[in-house]
């Protein structure tokens, strides 16, 4: 048998729920009950993908402490998680104990919140825990306290190990009521996954780059007609360029964003210009989309935009200078 624990204080002292918990944990132990406890405090960032430790359990305890207005913000974001990414086959054969231990008001209410919860998630609730503690340093010393929570604990070996049936709850229509509404039904290897994305920052992060990058290049298309960026660059360099006789330099831009490097090639005959690699070329420049375009609009020069540093260069510095000659943008000479 297995049995995990859900803590969701803030693990400080004093703390009566983590005396309950220490308690129960001890006797369940004694009865050969495998128990693992997570401190949802210390799991915060990866709250999202605990759902998927209920896969392998017969029993869980959910416990939270009631320091001034109901149930924790680590247990309420757990049990959203759960909603969103938890196995409801799984949870549905799930047996859960409430233990909500007080400082304050509100006990009571707190742990019908927790069996509503897991009743609305489809897993079957206990009756569980709840009380008022003043002093815990009291209260760890009551034998007839000690006793309540033993029996408690003791309660949850015999329901589990006796698989007790349980009656239907009207939240189980209302439950199918609201998953209606999920357009996107997965399997529960697929929503194991998905929750371990949710929880990785780093993806999150790159997940909201993307789009953003996304939404800016929709963006430029209607601006401009339906033309991207990149098209607007090399249109932009073609009209600006003025022929210079005694130039001859191939130039390399890396423009942050863009996933082609830009190619410019300037003789006497005339520019080419176009998104490839060139072997050696007289100048490689490196400038952000954002720099270019004030360029491109005349709001500065290549020059003072590598004085501001706004531009990185390496090859020949001279032919920045001719860079802004063959191409007066109509800004800064």
């Amino acid at each position: 048998m297995k049995i995990n624990i859900y803590y969701g204080g803030r693990g400080i002292m004093g703390d009566p729920t983590l005396t309950v918990l220490k308690r129960m944990q001890e006797v369940l132990e004694e009865l050969r009950v495998d128990v693992k406890r997570y401190n949802l405090y210390e799991e915060k960032r990866t709250i999202t993908s605990l759902p998927g430790t209920l896969n392998d359990t017969d029993g869980v305890i959910l416990a939270s402490t009631v320091e001034w207005l109901g149930l924790s913000g680590y247990m309420v974001e757990f049990l959203d998680a759960c909603w969103l990414y938890g196995n409801k086959e799984k949870i549905a054969e799930i047996y859960m104990c409430p233990v909500v231990m007080s400082t304050a008001y509100g006990e009571r209410e707190a742990r019908l919140k927790l069996q509503s919860a897991w009743d609305l998630l489809g897993g079957k609730p206990l009756e569980g825990l709840c009380g008022y503690i003043e002093d815990t340093v009291t209260f760890e010393l009551n034998k007839d306290y000690m006793a309540v929570v033993e029996h408690a604990a003791e309660n949850i070996y015999r329901t589990i190990s006796q698989k007790r049936v349980t009656l239907p709850a009207s939240s189980q229509a209302v439950k199918k009521v609201a998953a209606a509404a999920d357009p996107m039904p997965l399997t529960p290897q697929e929503t194991e996954q998905l929750s371990k994305y949710a929880s990785d920052e780093n993806y999150v992060q790159t997940q909201k780059e993307d789009i953003r990058e996304l939404a800016s290049h929709f963006r430029t298309l209607m601006e401009n007609n339906g033309a991207s960026e990149e098209d607007m660059i090399i249109s932009g360099f073609k009209r600006a360029f003025r022929s210079q006789e005694n130039l001859s330099a191939t130039y390399q831009f890396k423009i942050k964003k863009l996933p082609k490097p830009l190619a410019l090639e300037i003789s006497p005959a005339g520019l080419s210009v176009e998104y490839r690699e060139i072997e050696n070329p007289t100048l490689f420049c490196k400038i952000s989309s954002e720099k270019l375009n004030e360029i491109m609009n005349g709001r500065k020069t290549f020059q003072r935009a590598f004085m501001a540093g706004e531009l990185q260069i390496r090859g020949d510095l001279k032919m920045l200078l001719a860079l802004d000659t063959a191409f007066p943008f109509g800004g800064e000479n």
